[in-house]
């Protein structure tokens, strides 16, 4: 009986133990079924009526280990919200392989499996390309097509080259003709026989006979020096010519026309000339010349026309300080000549300016100012008579004398003019030793300012001792006898 008991007792535990064995296997089967839509699952579908609506949205990725999947659709594994797209890129995680092909399924060989997109279009080959952003990319791995450029302008470079070429053209041509027009005045009034060497002993810069008669200071400035003549310590002309060396100058030129000017400077001797402040020039001319010329200004003034006599052409103003000195200056030699109406349209057409002074600024006071245009080179003795006005009004000047009445009111309006010059010099070393004060104050003032309190202190101190000592009534003493 007991050997009966213990063999009932063995094979109700195994049959226990194959109990739990099979129910194990059963609840493994189902959760594959319930992942891959085999076996149960199907027999569930079959049941299922098949609609459109029960398809699924996107077909589980493939694996190596596995034959293609049944097209059934397991509505179990389809996503529950009806408004994602097929397109959605949303989904779970791809599904494990069938415990059929358990051993050959890797867990890292499938993770993170790209969604599947359309392949890009192929760009057109006459499109440009224009190279990738991505700092990955090697442009040496995909070079692309690159657009066919058109042929370079040269544009810029041509003109420029161009302006160069022609800038110094002209600045040699430019040059040469200024140097011509210097040489043809010389050769006219400067060599043997001509007129400067009729009335100066000494041409040129130099004393050797070779010395250059003419001093070349620039491009457009030559310098004509002359002495060794009577009344005069000597003659300075210097000719300012256009400046035809530089480009933008000459196109400058013909818009705002100019011409080449010629002046003549006369020191004279100081016991040579009297009291005498003359000019002649054209009208709009000797308006800015007065307003300008501080010994105009001062001491004299535009003359009106004198009745009963000859006078200047109507485009010329005479300014003097007197009209003794206008009448004898203005002589019928120099109308017959030049100032006069047919001669001034006949041989004036280059003539400025002329002044006299003996109230100049600088180191000489006394001198004969004469400014000229110059022709051109084939038309240079066109000047002949303006140049001939230097060597008249030199001994002109040189021989001059006034009357006593003349004389008395110039000598009035110099006193009175050399006290004004006394006051605005006195005011203007006034004015300089009060600013001078201003900034010396201020420069104390700077420096208490930086002072320390107890310094401060100190100097208060100290003035206050100085004020009390200097209110002290003096007190004089004197020894007993």
């Amino acid at each position: 009986m007991g050997m009966a008991k213990r063999a009932g007792s063995s094979l109700s535990h195994l049959l226990l133990l194959f109990s739990v064995v099979s129910l194990f296997l059963s609840h493994r089967l189902l959760a594959d079924s319930h992942f891959e839509g085999f076996e149960a699952d199907e027999e569930e579908d079959d049941s299922s009526p098949l609609t459109p609506d029960s398809l699924p949205l996107r077909s589980p990725p493939l694996t190596h280990s596995q034959p293609e999947p049944d097209p059934t659709p397991d509505p179990a594994s389809s996503d529950p919200d009806p408004s994602l797209t097929p397109d959605s890129p949303t989904s779970s995680d791809p599904p494990k392989p069938s415990s059929t092909s358990f051993e050959y399924w890797d867990e890292d060989e499938f993770e993170g499996l790209p969604i599947e997109q359309p392949p890009p279009e192929t760009p057109k080959a006459t499109e440009r390309v224009t190279p990738s952003s991505d700092p990955s990319s090697d442009p040496k791995t995909s070079p692309g097509p690159q657009a066919v450029s058109g042929p370079k302008s040269y544009t810029v470079e041509i003109v420029c080259g161009s302006f160069l070429i022609v800038f110094v053209i002209n600045y040699f041509t430019g040059k040469r003709e200024n140097e011509n027009i210097a040489l043809a005045w010389a050769s006219k009034f400067a060599v043997k026989d001509s007129i400067f060497d009729k009335n100066f002993s000494l041409l040129g810069v130099g004393d050797g006979e070779d010395s250059p008669l003419l001093l070349k200071e620039g491009q457009n400035v030559f310098k004509f020096y002359a002495s060794g003549r009577r009344y005069c310590q000597g003659l300075l002309a210097t000719m300012e010519l256009k400046s035809r060396h530089d480009l933008i100058s000459r196109i400058y030129n013909m818009v705002v026309p100019c011409k080449d000017e010629i002046s003549f400077e006369v020191y004279m001797n100081d016991d040579a000339m009297d009291h005498v402040i003359f000019a002649v020039a054209k009208k709009k001319a000797a308006k800015a010349m007065q307003k300008e010329l501080r010994d105009l200004q001062r001491f004299a003034t535009v003359l009106s026309p004198p009745n009963g006599r000859k006078w200047v052409a109507e485009d010329l103003a005479v300014i003097s300080e007197s009209k003794e000195v206008a009448g004898d200056l203005i002589t019928e030699a120099v109308l017959d000549q030049v100032f006069g109406e047919k001669a001034f349209e006949k041989y004036g057409k280059g003539f400025i300016s002329l002044h006299f002074s003996d109230q100049h600024l600088g180191t000489h006071k006394k001198m004969l100012l004469l400014k000229f245009a110059l022709p051109d080179v084939n038309h240079m003795a066109d000047m002949t008579r303006l140049v001939s006005l230097v060597t008249y009004y030199i001994d002109l000047i040189g021989r001059y004398k006034l009357s006593a009445q003349a004389r008395s009111k110039t000598d009035a309006a110099r006193t009175k003019a050399a006290q004004e010059a006394y006051k605005e010099l006195q005011n203007a070393r006034q004015e300089a030793l009060q600013r001078k004060k201003a900034e010396k104050k201020k420069l104390i003032e700077e420096a208490e300012a930086k002072l320390s309190a107890e310094a401060i202190r100190k100097k208060e101190a100290k003035e206050r001792s100085r004020q009390a000592k200097k209110s002290m009534p003096r007190v004089k003493m004197t020894r007993g006898h």
